[in-house]
Formats: C-alpha cells, structure tokens, sequence
C-alpha cells in the first residue's frame, strides 16, 4: 500500500488534473497552469477532474484484470507451470502487487475528487455537476472495493484520504470485516444512484451505470457468510435493481456480439453500462496496452505483441463444444470466434488491408506472419484491434502506438444484467421456467445462436456457463467462482479441479501436414484447489507496510461516515 499512499497525497495536491477532457478522454490541461486553489471553478474542470478515473489510475491493474479474471477461472492458458492457471500464487508476484497497488489508486484518487468538490469547487459550477461527477467518482471506489473484496477478501475501509493522512493511520489500518466492505460498496453506490443524471455524456457513467453495479454486488453479496444457500433479500434487491435496468435504461443489446470488440463499433456501443476509457496520448497509463500481451507475434507489424504462446484453455474450447483437432467448425454460436480463434478462422476486420487475416500456418495465407505457438488451438481475440495501421487507423481515423491502443474495456454490460436477472429470479431453486427469467436468458443465449431453440427451463449451471461463455477473456468469470464459494465452496472448488486446463503435444506438426491425427496426444492437466483458494494472498510489499492486514477484522464504524 506504499505506492497507493504516496499517490493519494499526489491527487490531493492536485495532480489529477493530468487528465482527458470531458468530451473525448484526450485533450489535457497545461500542467502548469493549475493549482489545487484556482482549479475546480467550471463545469468543464470539474469533469475534467473525474476523467481520470476512467484510465491512468487502472491502468495496472490491466494484467491482473485478466490473470485474475480469466486464468485462474481456466480460460486463458499460459502454461502448466504458470503460477495462475495451477494456483501456486505468492505474495512476491509482480502482478498481483500491480493490481493492488492500482486498485488502492483509483481509491485515492476518487476519494481526493469527491473531496475537492465538496470543498474546493466554485460559484460557478452547477449543483448538478457537482452531483454527477461525485456520483462518477463513488461508482468507480465502488467498483474498486469491489474487486479488492473479491481479490483478497477482508481489506480496510478509507473512506477519506485527509483523514487517514490527517491522523496517521495509514500504516496500522485493520481489515474491516466481510459484510461490512459489502456494506460500504452497498451505502456508496445508493448514494451515487441519489447523485447521477439518467444520462451523462456518451461514454460516462449514469444512473444506470451505478444501479446495474449495485445489481451485481447485491446478487454477489447474497451468498456472504451463507450456507448451502443465498440470502433471500439480496437477491430480492439483486432482481429489483437488475429490473429497474432493464426497464429504464434506453440502451439494448449489440445485435452482432462482435461489434462490442472493435473500436469503431463498441467503445461507445449503448449495450455498454461502465468501460474503461483509453486513449493514445503522451501520457503513459492512458492507453490500453492488453493487446501486446495476448495477440500472436507479430500481429500489429510494430513488433509489440508477444501472446504466440497465450491463448485459452482446453476446458474452454470445450465448453463452447468445438475441437481442436478438426478443422470442421459445427458450432454456431457466434461467440466462440470472437472469443477464441482457431485452425482456420477468417476475420475480416484484422489485416483488412490485405484481405483479412486466416489463422494458418501456410505463408501465403498467413499475410500477418504471424507465429503461432499455444498448444491448445485456441487464441484470445476480444482485447486485439490488429495492425497498427490497416486496422486501427480504420477503425478511429488514428494511427495506434506501441504497446497503445484506445479500444474500451468493458466493465459491465446490458447482458450482465439480463443474467443477473435472471439469475435472481431463480434464487435458491434448482430450476425455473419464470417467463421473465427465460426472456432475459434467452435474449443473451439467442443474440449468440439465433438458430438455437429458446430454453423452457433453466438451472444455475446453465446459468453459470451462460455467464461464462458471454464473458470469457472479460476478466470477470473468476468472480462468479468467488461468489458461489462464499455459500456453496465445494461445488466452486469441484467446479474449477474437473477443467482441462493441459494442452496438446504434435498439435502443430498436424496443422503444417507433417503429422496425423493419431500423432497428436493430450497433456491432461487438473489442479486440485481447496475452499481457501478463492483468496489471493496480499502483495508482500502491503504486508510490509501495514502489518495488520494480518490480524483479524474487525467492524466498521458506520457512524464515521454520513451515508
């Protein structure tokens, strides 16, 4: 938490204003031409303020969003040996103390906006922009306890940066107990639902961001210090607020599942409740920097992605029912080859101006030369825009940089909480037939597979691998796994030791035509979990600086606060 200290007092003097402007996430103040006193006088500085929050500040947490999010759920594969896919994690992982450190970051800095505008904005700045960008600012410290809870479980509440810095206390903090961090995500994000507008310019979030996040938490916290079952008032409230969404909210569901990964089509697409918002500019930790780490060698023709030996896993490929092994693809359903690209696969929107790029290993057809490496058939697709300048010029009318792309990640989506929903409504049953369950399941499950017949009954499995197949390589599967442990430990642990998380050995020597079929052998490969796994060990460098987050939790003083 060092770092995440140090940068709290960078935000509260002022430094935030190092920041994108309020319409396009890009054109920043001079540096010098603010301070802290003279700041915060307009509408316009007071957005300006928040666009922060949707970039620099996450911009760390990029690689454990999805080693997090995806590996450990057992979609992305990078080897055996890698310490997420067979949960031999420590608290020396570099990643795993980026995520932390960039998720107290964005605590900090959403902490020091709302400060600041209660106490530093002028005469001239409207009430409701005061109102909507604190409202901004809470849902973003909302989403980030949200993430800490699920990461590592019990962690201390900050509710004011002046405070903890005023008193002291930074280094003796104690964890807060379960219930209560759900509680203060629950308070912060009704109280930024009070605060928003129904619609915010394109791009920001809105009352419905606030509420649909406040769904998932609901839904998610149902299963908190529960056994074989969830608490029938959250997800009462998880189905109510879920409801309202879907009622109110004017958006609708990308009908091209596709569409929702590519720069032109889906960073600003309406199916799209809370993303985060890259830019390419001078400022480092603007950008989207994903791709480098999960598209093939070679990919972008600037030398700047290296995921020739990452793809997904065996267990996924199989859950979406394709095999590796043929190069027949029977499966319809539209999200498996924007999700994983296999032997074959055509896509039109990467290498465009050379027709398209096939994923083969014969020269003439592979325009990218690209190296492919992962043993399992299958590579990560929805973070990738493609080359530098066929494609991410098409796509924006910009050029993209090394290591640097502007393509939103999304967050939340209007199919999450059509799932939610959904999900809700069957509560602790085994099964339901609920119409308005089986419309909102149905709308997720057809957008993929128009020619599929609608479900007449579903179960939480079918729920649960719904869920999975909507978001893989999203950064979110490993949440749904974290809160059906919190009721139901076993069937998480069963769940996450019965996937295929091996690969195949000769499988490109078949794919070049110097092999068989019969030549080809699988690596089985399962780790075996226990309920404790479902939390991630704190970052050493946390531990050090604060050692009671080793101690017990303790409650939080709900009264210290005024919401």
């Amino acid at each position: 938490m060092k770092k995440y200290f140090k940068h709290t007092v960078w935000a509260m003097v002022g430094m935030l204003l190092l920041t994108t402007s309020c319409e396009d996430f890009l054109d920043r103040p001079t540096e010098d031409a603010y301070t802290i006193d003279n700041f915060f006088q307009t509408n316009e500085q007071c957005f300006q303020a928040a666009n922060i929050l949707y970039n620099s500040p996450w911009y760390d947490f990029q690689r454990g969003f999805l080693w997090i999010g995806d590996m450990l759920a057992g979609n992305i594969y990078q080897g055996t040996d890698n310490i997420y896919q067979n949960f031999n994690l420590s608290s020396s992982n570099e990643d795993l103390i980026n995520a932390s450190n960039s998720l107290w970051l964005v605590n900090g800095h959403a902490n020091a906006i709302i400060e600041n505008i209660a106490t530093r904005a002028g005469s001239n700045v409207s009430e409701e922009v005061k109102n909507t960008v604190t409202g901004e600012a809470m849902t973003m410290k909302a989403l980030a306890y949200f993430y800490l809870v699920r990461i590592w479980g019990e962690v201390p509440i900050i509710h004011s940066n002046s405070q903890i810095l005023g008193d002291g206390t930074a280094n003796t903090l104690p964890k807060n107990r379960l219930e209560d961090v759900y509680e203060y995500i629950e308070r912060t994000l009704l109280r930024a639902i009070e605060l928003l507008p129904e619609q915010n310019t394109t791009g920001r979030i809105n009352k419905y961001s606030a509420k649909g996040l406040l769904a998932k938490v609901y839904l998610t916290r149902s299963g908190v210090n529960q056994s074989g079952s969830r608490d029938q008032q959250y997800l009462d409230l998880a189905r109510d607020y879920a409801k309202m969404v879907i009622d109110g909210y004017p958006g609708q569901l990308e009908p091209e599942y596709s569409n929702l990964f590519r720069i032109s089509t889906g960073n600003y697409n309406p199916e799209n409740l809370i993303s985060w918002r890259w830019t390419i500019s001078n400022t480092w930790t603007s950008q989207n920097s994903i791709q480098s780490d999960v598209a093939l060698n070679n990919f972008t023709g600037l030398a700047d992605t290296w995921g020739s030996w990452r793809g997904v896993t065996l267990d996924l490929i199989n859950l979406f029912g394709d095999n590796p092994l043929s190069s027949e693809r029977q499966n319809e359903d539209r999200r498996r080859k924007a999700t994983i690209m296999m032997w074959g696969d055509h896509y039109p929107y990467f290498w465009r101006h050379e027709g398209g790029f096939t994923a083969t290993m014969d020269d003439d057809d592979n325009v990218a030369g690209a190296v492919f490496g992962v043993p399992t058939g299958g590579y990560i697709v929805k973070h990738i825009v493609g080359h530098i300048e066929g494609d991410h010029y098409d796509e924006n009318g910009r050029v993209g940089a090394r290591m640097a792309t502007d393509l939103a990640t999304h967050i939340l989506r209007l199919a999450d909480i059509y799932l939610i929903y959904a999900e809700a409504i069957l509560g602790n049953n085994e099964s339901t037939n609920d119409p308005e369950a089986l419309e909102y399941f149905n709308r997720v499950r057809l957008r993929a597979n128009p020619n599929a017949n609608p479900s007449t009954s579903i179960s939480f499995m079918d729920i649960f691998n719904e869920r999975r197949k909507e978001f893989a390589t999203e950064g979110d599967n490993w949440y749904d796994y974290v809160r059906l442990s919190y009721y139901n430990p076993q069937l998480a642990v069963q769940l996450i030791n019965a996937q295929e998380r091996g690969n195949f050995d000769g499988l490109y020597s078949f794919y070049r035509g110097e092999s068989s079929q019969g030549d080809v052998t699988l690596n089985s490969f399962k780790v075996t979990i226990s309920s404790s796994s479902f939390k991630l060990p704190f970052p050493d460098i946390d531990l050090a600086m604060n050692p009671n987050l080793t101690g017990e939790p303790v409650p939080f003083d709900f009264s210290s606060i005024p919401y």
